[in-house]
């Protein structure tokens, strides 16, 4: 299941995706975030997932590969669709056990947060999917310098590091998961406390490995000379192209509909 995770690994490709600038895939991430929480009404998901379908087939990553992604996390998607069925009072009452409810709209609710956690894994996956870590770390390190952040440069660095390292890390656990069971280790069996009693034997050794890896990192950084970002050239720059001004002109109009969808009433009050 850990092998299954997508987000921080890369799917070569020469898609529409691909080939736009990471700033304009950043900027268009942040704002259909905010077109992914806006959202309130049945239509409204209807289009958010026509959209999101359609930045999926501009990706060229297969529809397999996303929904791969969505397995580890089976267990927070399902534990808040139960918390939003019982925990939401208002509504027509559907079952009813002592002082346990599911109510008509704690079930909207939580179909509604569900499919914001699928949507939102996807989208933020095929960030990754479709840019090298090289290119992300630039995209990061010029918004952040436009938003007049310091040390962005060291920051965007530290946090692609991290997201490279997730599918390293998954491999390197489940190689040590397989060498602790073949010498006898049981990590499914027994009741909760004995489970998380037998993860010892593979977390101690994850964490050796992990401080090896960025020891080595940063051995390596310093035998190439890396001092930070001052100074620093680069053999590809980023240019705006004409793909970039159309994904973001769409994401950006397609985010101001979903608002006037929401505040239509407000806004025909207000004219």
């Amino acid at each position: 299941m850990l092998k299954d995770i997508t987000i921080g690994q890369y799917y070569p490709g020469r898609s529409f995706l691909h080939r736009l600038d990471p700033r304009t895939k950043l900027i268009c991430l942040f704002f259909y975030m905010i077109g992914l929480f806006m959202v309130k009404e049945l239509s409204s998901f209807s289009y958010l997932i026509a959209f999101t379908a359609l930045v999926v087939a501009g990706s060229g990553v297969p529809v397999k590969t996303l929904f791969k992604g969505i397995r580890p996390l089976w267990l927070l998607i399902t534990l808040t669709l139960i918390l939003n069925f019982f925990m939401t009072p208002d509504g027509a009452v559907l079952w009813q056990w002592r002082f346990l409810k599911i109510t008509g709209a704690g079930v909207i609710r939580g179909v509604f947060m569900a499919l914001r956690l699928i949507l939102l894994l996807n989208v933020t996956s095929l960030l990754t999917l479709t840019t090298t870590p090289i290119l992300l770390t630039d995209g990061l390190e010029r918004i952040m310098k436009r938003c007049f952040i310091p040390m962005a440069h060291e920051l965007a660095m530290m946090m692609t590091i991290a997201l490279r390292f997730i599918p390293t890390l998954i491999e390197e656990t489940e190689r040590i998961m397989k060498a602790q069971i073949a010498r006898g280790a049981d990590f499914e069996t027994g009741s909760l406390l004995t489970r998380a009693k037998s993860l010892i034997p593979l977390l101690i050794p994850l964490f050796v490995s992990a401080f090896r890896r960025a020891d080595d990192l940063a051995m390596a950084m310093e035998a190439r000379c890396y001092r930070g970002g001052e100074g620093r050239t680069r053999l590809r720059q980023l240019r705006y192209r004409g793909s970039d001004a159309a994904a973001f002109i769409a994401t950006a109009f397609f985010v101001a509909f979903i608002v006037a969808d929401r505040y239509w009433l407000t806004i025909i009050t207000l004219w």
